[in-house]
């Protein structure tokens, strides 16, 4: 039988709270769905543009159609635009490299916005803005909460999000934006 100081030390500090068990809860599942649904979605749209499959024309139209937008070389971004759907979806649906993967799809998603989607106003229907806003805040927001306990990012630092991997995500978008949109 322990004695009364032992009890007293093992006893958790007035106000603490015992330590939750490590399980699975609905905010897990449900940032899992997000991540999974838009990852994947993006990364799909980059397998359009680099590859063909999916309804895409392959790197040869994506090509064609980046040098219309004023891109040149249009191979060279439409491979830069292709691969950063590509590997940002697939980070994002993992929950890999989070910010990283989050700052490749602002920075798609920005670029979009500036030379296609802002000279037709908010609504997608109208070719506007809706869908590639949703797309990069979905992203910065991920990086901000974390990519969730069902992620491979969960070890890690930046598996946890916060303001710094919020800000790693958005300022490397806006410099990458930057760069591409000024050559």
């Amino acid at each position: 039988m322990k004695n009364i100081a032992e009890q007293l030390r093992a006893a958790p500090e007035p106000g603490a709270h015992a330590p939750v068990p490590h399980r699975v809860t609905a905010a897990d599942c449900g940032l899992l769905l997000l991540r999974v649904t838009v990852g994947l979605l993006l990364a799909g749209h980059g397998c359009q543009k680099l590859f063909g499959i999916f309804g895409g024309g392959g790197l040869t139209a994506t090509s064609k159609g980046f040098e219309a937008l004023g891109y040149h070389p249009g191979k060279l971004f439409a491979v830069l635009g292709g691969a950063s759907e590509f590997l940002g979806g697939l980070g994002l649906a993992l929950g890999l490299f989070t910010p990283l993967a989050a700052a490749a799809l602002i920075g798609v998603m920005i670029n979009a916005m500036v030379t296609v989607n802002a000279a037709h106003g908010l609504w997608e229907m109208n070719g506007g803005l809706e869908y590639t806003m949703t797309i990069a805040a979905v992203a910065l927001a991920v990086a901000a909460v974390g990519p969730g306990r069902l992620s491979l990012d969960r070890p890690f630092r930046w598996g946890k999000g916060g303001w710094k991997e919020a800000g790693v995500a958005l300022g490397l978008a806006g410099i990458g934006s930057a760069i591409v949109l000024s050559l």
